[in-house]
């Protein structure tokens, strides 16, 4: 009896140690593994989702630096003729003629459909030419060869002008210029800068541009 009453502990300790889980305690540690592997890849793909966010930014920043330099390297090119204005923006589209390697070209930005282009036409010695190009230009549709898409998903753009001491918008009318001695027809002064407002689906940038003396 005494032996007997002995073994029992021993038994019922044995028995617990060959006891598995039960199903109820499988059950709950998956579904603790589930919740982890759901708050561990949440994490994980939040901080893909901003290093990418981040990478886009960054490039289109480095992008647009470089657009913004064509920008301000068109306007310091600028060159006046007795052809056609050298600088004119009608809401749309903004014209320049600017010097080139061999003569002179009308370059054009403008926004369509969320794009800023720009359209840089032949070059050109004959102001007659020159003439019939910036003519021409008003009829562009953006597909034509010589364009390119320098920015997307812009909203809005507008150009002021700097005459006088103040910003003015540019569709207004600049200062006449005073008659050339060779009997030319007066042409629009030039402002003294050219400012740059455009505006994206993140946010509005500013430029200014100052304009150095003609060499028309």
């Amino acid at each position: 009896m005494n032996g007997a009453g002995a073994m029992r502990p021993f038994t019922v300790k044995a028995a617990l140690r060959r006891r598995g889980f039960t199903l109820v305690e499988v059950l709950v540690a998956m579904m603790i593994m589930a919740i982890l592997a759901t708050v561990t890849w949440q994490g994980l793909d939040g901080i893909l989702r901003a290093r990418e966010a981040s990478k886009v930014a960054l490039d289109r920043t480095q992008r647009l630096g470089t657009v913004l330099t064509q920008w301000e390297q068109d306007l310091l090119a600028l060159h006046q003729t007795q052809a056609v204005r050298a600088l004119h923006f009608d809401g749309r589209t903004l014209r320049i003629t600017r010097r080139t390697e061999g003569g002179v070209a009308l370059v054009a930005w403008s926004l369509r459909e969320g794009r800023w282009q720009r359209w840089v036409g032949p070059t050109f010695t004959r102001l007659a030419d020159l003439s019939d190009s910036w003519i021409a230009s008003q009829g562009l549709l953006g597909n034509e060869p010589g364009h390119l898409t320098m920015a997307e998903g812009v909203t809005e753009w507008n150009v002021y002008f700097h005459r006088g001491g103040a910003w003015t918008n540019a569709q207004s009318t600049g200062d006449a210029a005073a008659p050339s001695t060779t009997g030319a027809a007066a042409m629009e002064a030039l402002p003294a800068a050219v400012r740059l407002v455009i505006t994206f689906e993140g946010g509005t940038l500013t430029r200014d541009i100052a304009l150095g003396p003609s060499d028309g």
